[in-house]
């Protein structure tokens, strides 16, 4: 495959130049395939000599989730291909050697090294070099990336002949109305690049996908089982809550334990991933105990092994978008003033949904203590009305005019604040950044709605509630257990 692509050359070793090593790094991936990769040990690059920039945009979870959402309304034929070994066709702009690869040395010419003149997995520009590659590969097909999300590609002709390419590095996804025009782009695609055709997509970012009529389920069972599986929690009893109603996770004022933190980062890293993929129920859980990662307690480690139970009882979940609902967008948002006994801060949480499933979800500490539930309630409102205006921007370049987004808030006070631009001595305080929601409102762009407080799902994202309370707030976020899940 490195000769085929002419990823190196053959050269004398130069003197003046550093050379970086390499390792070959096996694995089997979630379709059983087995595969083997050169790596190089791109930990020894130094920048402004071996590279430059770094940063390679990536789709987001959240835009998966949204064109998934749209497809499923849209009723859009969706169509999936792996490119083999992306990052091989990214051109480097720099001059870099390397180590002839264990058991590869051409005998005779041990003493000379590879001279790389394509990206190789492990460099630190790799995904900036194959981004690019892709990027230009996508025009001449006239593609266009959108400015609200670099990952999207957009294609469009007269009529209703859209495409729509979802890329994350070496996995894409074609969706769009006309299966044949959807077809034909792919296969010009697949002509450019060494594909492998995964027709109907199964999977995508770990999230397996599943299509039943016009609803497109999305769950992440096989990761789920390997987390449980690592966490030694096989054989655990199941729990009926994320963590315990009302519990707290107080700091940890003892030295780091190296074992402890190694434990604890390993199984709250796993379980982000599940939060940020498919699971909007264990949110809150999760990001309440991610704020301790740099110095776990035992206790914080055995508050992620609950949520590991609680996971158990519920592992063959799905979150569901159904296309024949015709559900639009909407927004709840709410907050919990002064949640934190310690530093006082209040604790945001609002979703954006459609197709009666949840696209995106956010549970986050606020950044500056707030004087009143009030002010608290507006902040998170603005938080909520910023994503909201983000989506509003991808649709927009997607074609789609929207009418104002509803967002429903429990509090009457935050409301008219954000409807009414007028400085009182309650508000006058706030950040700027906070009130850019009046400009929203003004323009029409989103519309607040009164939701009581008992009423609200969101309340779900910024605390620990009861099991009934928490039951039926779930109940509410597109998600779907199958008989005797908990």
């Amino acid at each position: 495959m490195l000769r085929k692509r002419k990823v190196f050359e053959l050269v004398d070793r130069p003197q003046d130049q550093k050379v970086i090593k390499n390792r070959w790094v096996f694995d089997v991936k979630s379709d059983g395939h087995k595969k083997a990769r050169l790596v190089a040990k791109g930990f020894s690059q130094v920048e402004g000599l071996d590279f430059n920039q770094v940063f390679s945009p990536v789709v987001r979870f959240e835009t998966v989730r949204l064109m998934l959402a749209l497809a499923a309304l849209e009723n859009w034929y969706i169509t999936g291909l792996d490119v083999r070994s992306a990052y091989l066709y990214g051109k480097l702009d720099e001059e870099i050697y390397m180590e002839q690869p264990e058991g590869f040395a051409v005998p005779g010419q041990e003493r000379k090294v590879l001279r790389l003149w394509r990206a190789l997995y492990g460099l630190k520009q790799a995904g900036l070099a194959w981004w690019h590659t892709l990027d230009e590969s996508l025009k001449e097909l006239r593609f266009e990336h959108l400015k609200s999300e670099a990952g999207i590609f957009f294609y469009k002709k007269k009529g209703t002949n859209i495409v729509i390419g979802i890329i994350y590095v070496d996995d894409a996804l074609f969706c769009g109305p006309n299966k044949a025009v959807v077809d034909a782009i792919k296969a010009q695609f697949m002509r450019k690049w060494e594909c492998r055709d995964l027709g109907e997509p199964n999977e995508f970012l770990r999230m397996r996908i599943t299509c039943k009529g016009r609803a497109i389920h999305l769950d992440q069972c096989a990761y789920l089982q390997k987390v449980v599986e690592r966490c030694g929690m096989l054989n655990a009893k199941s729990a009926s809550t994320p963590l315990p109603a009302g519990y707290y996770a107080a700091k940890n004022i003892e030295p780091v334990d190296a074992d402890l933190h190694s434990h604890f980062q390993t199984v709250i890293g796993s379980l982000l991933y599940l939060m940020l993929g498919t699971r909007p129920d264990i949110a809150f859980a999760v990001t309440h105990l991610s704020c301790h990662a740099t110095n776990p307690s035992q206790d914080h480690l055995n508050k992620a092994l609950y949520i590991c139970r609680y996971l158990i009882g519920t592992s063959t979940y799905s979150l569901v978008y159904n296309g024949g609902s015709g559900a639009g967008l909407i927004a709840c948002t709410d907050s919990d003033c002064g949640s934190d006994p310690t530093s006082h801060l209040s604790q945001t949480g609002f979703y954006l949904k459609l197709a009666d499933g949840l696209i995106s979800w956010t549970s986050r500490a606020q950044k500056t203590i707030v004087y009143s539930s009030t002010e608290a309630e507006y902040m998170a409102v603005s938080d909520c009305t910023r994503q909201v205006t983000w989506i509003q921007s991808l649709l927009g370049e997607l074609g789609y005019k929207l009418k104002a987004i509803p967002i429903c808030g429990d509090n009457q006070g935050s409301i008219f604040m954000a409807s009414n631009p007028v400085m009182e001595p309650r508000s006058k305080h706030i950040d700027i950044h906070y009130h850019g929601i009046r400009k929203s409102v003004a323009k029409g762009n989103v519309e607040l709605f009164f939701i009581d407080g008992a009423e609200n799902p969101a309340d779900l994202l910024t605390k620990n509630l009861p099991h009934e309370k928490f039951a039926k707030f779930r109940a509410q976020l597109g998600l779907q257990f199958p008989s005797g899940s908990i």
